[in-house]
């Protein structure tokens, strides 16, 4: 598996821990529809939370979560719409993002952006 597949695997389990410390039940994790994944799905609060997690080594390309553009946003809400259909859920929806920055094996800095983005299903 290569370095970055692999920074991203555990980047993806941090943010899994980090959220069931705060109560959050998770229903899937890397679920895919076509091309595309969500990393984490998740209910908290009566809301269906869709997570995208993004890991980096360095701070060398910006934060991690801003890799997550418009783009980016676009696909994870055609994903979520698939998840939503297939799973026949009828909660309101969330997007979150889990900024992660790691140095070696340990976490310098995670960040949790709820409602980092929008979208009208």
């Amino acid at each position: 598996m290569a370095q970055h597949n692999e920074l991203g695997k555990i980047g993806e389990k941090v943010a899994r821990e980090f959220l069931e410390g705060k109560r959050f039940k998770i229903l899937d994790v890397n679920w895919r529809f076509a091309k595309d994944e969500l990393d984490i799905i998740a209910e908290h609060d009566n809301f269906l939370v869709v997570v995208e997690v993004k890991t980096r080594s360095t701070w060398q390309y910006g934060e991690p979560h801003e890799a997550v553009n418009h783009k980016k946003q676009k696909l994870i809400i055609r994903a979520a719409e698939a998840y939503i259909q297939e799973k026949e859920i009828d909660k309101e929806v969330r997007f979150d993002v889990i900024s992660i920055v790691m140095s070696g094996n340990d976490v310098t800095e995670l960040t949790h952006i709820e409602d980092a983005f929008y979208a009208t299903m």
